[in-house]
């Protein structure tokens, strides 16, 4: 049944591809931005934990993997049943502990595996692989990660914990130099000692940083809301106004 509602996709997205002049002019470039909000869009949905908008998110994401792999059949790259064939050899290549006769103790050993075997598939390095495009944070997390797959990794979450009040203390010495240009890579190091101890202690950071942006919006538009209920607008306030507002605003928000 699911082959068959797959195969009735694949059929209308290449009928559009020749029926349709808008889909006919598309190529992997044109729709990469709209592959990227689709990704994203599914990320809100499960941040939502609005499963019934993740279902059609999923659907608008899979057309995107159906359209890239359309165009790349009529350009003659590749086609679908190649890139399944990819998907699934891989999936089997690199979980010996269950294809296999690999043995394994626990989900270390998993992942280190999973690093071994790719870098046996040809990568010169296991930071290979991490999209430079990434958002930063995220991307210093998943470098952090696959560094520690390997071993290369701190042993006590204190010790992570120290060097970031250090690179802090380097921050502040820089900031007293005024020397812009070294102030901007101490900022740097310490976002990346937090990311680094925030991963050590299983938290996830750009998770938690979406989280404090959701939570700071609706805090501030509870302040902007408050002051339009007094026919007012947010540029008619104060700072020690608004404050007051954003205080309030934490007993419910």
């Amino acid at each position: 049944m699911t082959g068959q509602k797959f195969t009735e996709l694949m059929d209308i997205m290449r009928k559009l591809r020749i029926e349709c002049s808008w889909d006919k002019e598309q190529t992997h470039d044109s729709i990469k931005a709209a592959t990227l909000e689709e990704t994203h869009e599914v990320i809100e949905a499960i941040d939502e934990k609005d499963y019934n908008e993740l279902k059609s998110e999923l659907g608008d994401l899979l057309l995107h993997i159906v359209f890239h792999s359309v165009i790349a059949e009529d350009n003659k790259t590749f086609n679908i049943d190649e890139v399944i064939d990819s998907i699934k050899d891989k999936l089997v290549r690199r979980h010996p502990h269950v294809f296999g006769d690999t043995k394994v103790k626990n989900n270390n050993d998993i992942m280190r595996n999973w690093e071994t075997i790719k870098l046996g598939e040809g990568r010169n390095s296991v930071l290979e692989g991490v999209p430079k495009n990434l958002p930063g944070l995220h991307r210093a997390f998943r470098l952090q990660e696959k560094a520690s797959k390997v071993g290369f990794d701190w042993e006590k979450k204190e010790d992570v914990w120290k060097k970031v009040i250090e690179e802090i203390e380097e921050m502040h010495e820089q900031e007293k130099e005024g020397n812009k240009e070294e102030l901007e890579k101490e900022i740097g190091d310490v976002f990346f000692s937090l990311v680094n101890y925030a991963r050590f202690i299983g938290i996830n950071p750009e998770n938690a940083l979406r989280n404090t942006n959701e939570k700071f919006i609706k805090r501030f538009q509870f302040v902007e809301n408050k002051i339009k209920e007094s026919g007012r607008q947010i540029t008619d306030s104060n700072l020690k106004e608004m404050d007051k507002l954003w205080e309030e605003s934490k007993k419910t928000i």
